[in-house]
Order: C-alpha cells, then structure tokens, then sequence
C-alpha cells in the first residue's frame, strides 16, 4: 500500500515571520510542494501564530488541490477556523498554548465526551477527523469511542530510539498499534520527527500506514539537497 506525503509548510511560516513579510511566500510554497510530488499540505496554526497565521489557513485552502490538513488544540478560535475553512481532514493535538512543539497524544478515555462533541461537529461539515494519540491500545480503543475517521500515532519515541540504533525496541509497539486500528476501522496516519534516515523502516513495519506528516525534518533536509528532491526520496521510501 502507497503511504501518502502530507508536507507540513510550518518552518516555511517561521523562516518569513522571521523578517515580517512575505517572504519566503507559505502560498508558494504551499503550491510548490504540491507540484514537486506531496499528496497534501498540513499546517498547524498556534494561538500566538508564531509561524503559521490563521489567514495563511485561508489562503491556502483555494491553492490546495491534493489535501489540507489542519492540525491544532480545537479551542474555540481553532474550530471556527476549521469550519470556515472546511479542509479535508483535521487533526487534534492536545497541545498546551505555551508547548514548543507537540509531545504527547491524546487520553482518549479521559477526555472522551469533550473529542466526541468536537468530532461530530467537523464530521457533520464533512470533514475528516484524526487524532493524536500514543501507541497504547487503550488509547486506541479509546478513540474508536470518540467517532473519528483515524488516529495519528506520535512517533517522536520511536525516532529518539531509532537515532540511538534500537529501532527494534518500539517498532513493535507502532507496528501492533497500526493492525489494532485497522481492525477497530480507523484510518492510521503518523507523524513526529519521521526523517529520511527513519521513515522506511517505520513504514516496512507498519502494514496499515495511510498517511505521515513531515515538516521539520524534510526542510532541514530540503536545505542540504532541494526540496523537489527530498520529496521524491521520501517518496521512494514510502512506496
């Protein structure tokens, strides 16, 4: 099964916020990876917008053709943004207004009631819905409770190990993960800190990966070789 490449243009928004203006443009970008061979574009947009703005949300959404994926906290602005922008997938992060980046999944029994009412209303505007969670069974199971469409596995422990050279140690757990999703019907995305050092043998071992999320790492690795070309290597591994 083809994984899909959804390119995270969050790094872009934080190289042109650097210097206040346009430029490096998030719209062009926004296109350009599209062109060079992504399957979609995430943009994950913080209340304080330090690097992605909710208008470049806007923006973007008439520049997409493949897929739009919104990640975020669904705060009451975060929601409203979605709904007006109508993306084909949303996905949550239980992210807190002050985290640098995200670090953590989703307690899906805990706060199932509060996923629930937040799911149903994106679902009813026709949107897809996925959420962060960990590679814990009961999160899982959890989740298939609060009616989303997929789950998106943080990956940031299996990558910390896999740069150690004990990949083997979590892949088990990630590889389990994706076959108890797929059983209990949900779609299985993935994302954090996947890089081209990492990435194949994460989706070697995941038999139901639909779909990752690269951002940092893939500009990083644009500034060493291009970014068309980084693109087309990520996807050779996920072939």
């Amino acid at each position: 099964m083809k994984t899909k490449l959804s390119v995270n243009i969050n790094k872009i928004a934080t190289l042109r916020n650097a210097r206040g203006a346009d430029y490096p443009s998030v719209a062009e970008f926004g296109k350009l990876v599209q062109e060079f061979g992504a399957d979609g574009v995430t943009i994950h947009p913080r209340p304080d917008e330090r690097h992605i703005k909710y208008n470049d949300a806007k923006i973007l959404r008439s520049l997409v053709h493949t897929e739009l994926n919104i990640e975020g906290n669904p705060i009451p602005k975060f929601i409203d943004l979605v709904l007006e922008v109508k993306p084909e997938q949303v996905t949550l992060v239980p992210d807190d207004p002050n985290q640098l980046t995200s670090d953590h999944g989703w307690d899906t029994v805990k706060h199932r009631d509060y996923l629930v009412e937040i799911i149903q209303e994106f679902k009813k505007n026709g949107i897809r819905t996925s959420i962060f969670v960990d590679p814990i069974p009961e999160m899982l199971e959890g989740a298939v409770q609060t009616g989303t469409d997929r789950i998106e596995l943080y990956t940031e422990s299996y990558a910390a190990e896999y740069a150690k050279g004990n990949a083997a140690k979590l892949i088990g757990a990630f590889s389990q993960a994706s076959k108890l999703g797929h059983s209990l019907g949900l779609g299985i995305n993935a994302g954090h800190d996947l890089n081209l050092q990492n990435i194949a043998y994460f989706k070697n071992n995941l038999p139901f990966l639909d779909e990752v999320s690269i951002g940092h790492a893939l500009v990083v690795e644009s500034l060493l070789y291009g970014m068309e070309n980084v693109i087309q290597m990520y996807q050779n591994k996920l072939k």
